[in-house]
């Protein structure tokens, strides 16, 4: 979970600057005109950011908590796979959303439908025999805990002097 709430802070610059790119071409100057081509716009930059790292085996906030996401058989994913991996990821937000938007609930309502639902999806989890997220186990893809490689003579290597200039004495 720690994760996820460092991928959403990493997410909201890519919303900042999705927002001013939209405003920008479409030249809205009120937040409230074309709303809902922006959630639109916004909701096709999340694809392309998603698949597009996924596909890559990890997002900035997988690499920094050594996760890495990988198909059923421990393999890289496809950005096939990490568009059903995105399309299953909505199931965290799309039900109470909608259920805000049928019956009408105040924005405080929703929110805490929202939130309650997000717990409610988290603790499911623990109910797959894998312990791994149902949108996973749909998409056909898991979590694993993965540490890049040292790259060879990275570490421990002594830096080389410039041509031609006396080692240095200090320490």
């Amino acid at each position: 979970m720690a994760c996820w709430m460092y991928e959403g802070m990493l997410m909201f610059g890519v919303v900042f600057l999705a927002g001013y790119l939209f405003s920008t071409l479409s030249q809205t100057r009120n937040a409230l005109d074309n709303r809902h081509a922006l959630q639109a716009f916004v909701f096709v930059i999340f694809g392309i950011y998603f698949v597009w790292f996924w596909a890559k085996g990890q997002t900035l906030a997988m690499k920094t908590w050594n996760i890495r996401v990988v198909d059923v058989h421990g393999a890289p994913i496809t950005q096939k796979r990490a568009l059903l991996r995105y399309a299953f990821s909505w199931l965290w937000f799309l039900p109470p959303l909608a259920a805000s938007w049928i019956f009408a609930l105040p924005g405080r309502e929703g929110a805490v439908l929202t939130l309650g639902w997000v717990a409610i999806w988290a603790i499911l989890a623990r109910f797959h025999p894998q312990k791994q997220f149902w949108h996973d186990a749909f998409a056909g893809t898991r979590l694993i805990t993965w540490v890049a490689p040292e790259r060879p003579g990275r570490k421990g290597k002594p830096k080389p002097e410039a041509a031609g200039a006396a080692p240095s004495s200090q320490p």
